[in-house]
C-alpha cells in the first residue's frame, strides 16, 4: 500500500493535539509489538453471542470507515483514523499465551472467537503466522473456535481448519456488505472484493466447513441494496448460513465514517447519512443493547424483513444453535493421555 495522508479524529484520551499547517504528510506502515501477559478478552455483552475472544492484532490494514473497533486504538495513545489503519500492533507470543491460558485449572473449553475487535486474517498474518498459531494451539487442546474475517488468506489454512472442525465445534464467519465493487473500495479500501471473497466461502465450503456469510454492516442508504445479491451469491457458493448487522458508529467513528462518506461517494453522502441516522433515533450511533445491532423503526425493520425473507427463501437462516451450546471437546493433552490409559476416549 502507498503512504496515505495523515487524518486522524481528536482522541479524547491524549492532552495534546497535533494540527498541521497546509497539507498533512504521509505515513507508511509501521508495526509495534505488544508484550501483554494475557491474551485472552471478556466481555459481557448480552449483544455479543459469545464470551472469549483472541485478538492477535491491533490495528487493522484493512482500513474500512465503519469499525467499530477504532476507538480502541485511542487507549494506545493513538488516533483512531489513518493511526488504526497503519500502525498496527501484534502480539508475538499470542499463541504461547493461549497455550498458558488453556493450562490454567480455572479453563473449562469455551468457545474462543478469533477476533473480537480487529481482522485475524489481516495482511501480516501472512508473515507472522500468530492466527495459525494460536488455530493450532485449540488443535492440541480441542477447544471450540469461531473465526471471523474477510480475507482470502484464510484459505492458507484450510488443512488446519479441516482437522480442527473433525475434533472441536469450529465456526467461521466471511463478512461479505457489500456486492458492488465500486462502493466496497470506497469504505474498505484494502480489503479483496465481494466477489473474491465469495471464492474464499466455496473454497471453505467444499473443504468440507460450514460458513456463515455476514452482511454486515448493512449502511442504510447504500449496501442495503446489495443483500439479495450477496446472499444469492452465498447459496451458490455452499455457504451454511446468513446473517446480517446493521452499522454501529461509536466515538469517533462516526467521523471517520462521514469524512470517507463525504469524499469517496459524494453524490450519495447526505441520503447515507439521513438513512444511518432514520434507524438510529435522530443520531449516527445508538449504544442501547437489543438495539445497537439491529436499529429500530421503519426502515430498520424493511432492512431485517427484507433479509429475513430471501435468507429463508434460499434454505440460509441461521441455525437455531450457536457454538455456544454446543457441549465443550476441550482436553488437556496430558489429561487425555491419562485416560486412554484406563480405557475411556
Amino acid at each position: 500500500m502507498q503512504p496515505i495522508p495523515v487524518a486522524n479524529p481528536k482522541n479524547p484520551w491524549s492532552t495534546t493535539e497535533v494540527e498541521y499547517l497546509g497539507e498533512p504528510p504521509t505515513v507508511g506502515l509501521q508495526i509495534f509489538e505488544d508484550h501483554t501477559k494475557e491474551i485472552l478478552s471478556s466481555n459481557d455483552s448480552p449483544d455479543v453471542g459469545f464470551r472469549y475472544s483472541v485478538n492477535p492484532y491491533r490495528g487493522c490494514q484493512h482500513a474500512c470507515a465503519y469499525c467499530y473497533a477504532r476507538p480502541t486504538h485511542e487507549y494506545l495513545s493513538f488516533g483512531s483514523g489513518t493511526d488504526f489503519d497503519r500502525k498496527i500492533v501484534v502480539k508475538p507470543h499470542a499463541p504461547e499465551l493461549l497455550r498458558r491460558a488453556f493450562e490454567k485449572r480455572s479453563w473449562q473449553g469455551e468457545l474462543i472467537v478469533f477476533s473480537g475487535n480487529t481482522d485475524c486474517y489481516q495482511p501480516l498474518e501472512a508473515s507472522y503466522r500468530l492466527t495459525r498459531g494460536c488455530l493450532e494451539v485449540c488443535l492440541e487442546y480441542q477447544n471450540p473456535a469461531a473465526i471471523i474475517t474477510k480475507a482470502p488468506l484464510i484459505e492458507r489454512d484450510i488443512d488446519l481448519l479441516v482437522k480442527l472442525k473433525d475434533r472441536a465445534s469450529l465456526g467461521i464467519c466471511v463478512s461479505i456488505p457489500f456486492w458492488n465493487e465500486a462502493h466496497a473500495r470506497a469504505i474498505e479500501p484494502y480489503v479483496a472484493t465481494p466477489a473474491r471473497r465469495m471464492k474464499t466461502v466455496k473454497r471453505l465450503a467444499l473443504a468440507g466447513l460450514r460458513v456463515n456469510v455476514n452482511v454486515a454492516p448493512i449502511i442504510p442508504g447504500l449496501n442495503d441494496e446489495d443483500m439479495g445479491a450477496v446472499l444469492e451469491a452465498a447459496k451458490e457458493a455452499g455457504a451454511a448460513s446468513a446473517s446480517m448487522i446493521v452499522v454501529r458508529l461509536p466515538g469517533s467513528v462516526k467521523e471517520v465514517f462521514e469524512q470517507r462518506v463525504r469524499a469517496a461517494l459524494p453524490l450519495r453522502a447526505d441520503r447515507i447519512l439521513a438513512r444511518t441516522r432514520e434507524v438510529r433515533a435522530g443520531k449516527l450511533n445508538d449504544p442501547r443493547f437489543g438495539t445497537r445491532q439491529s436499529g429500530e423503526g421503519h426502515y430498520a425493520e424493511s432492512i431485517a424483513q427484507l433479509f429475513d425473507r430471501t435468507a429463508r427463501r434460499l434454505g440460509l437462516v441461521r441455525d437455531p444453535t450457536t457454538p455456544m451450546d454446543v457441549p465443550t471437546t476441550f482436553r488437556r493433552p496430558g489429561e487425555k493421555k491419562q485416560l486412554d490409559l484406563f480405557g475411556h476416549g
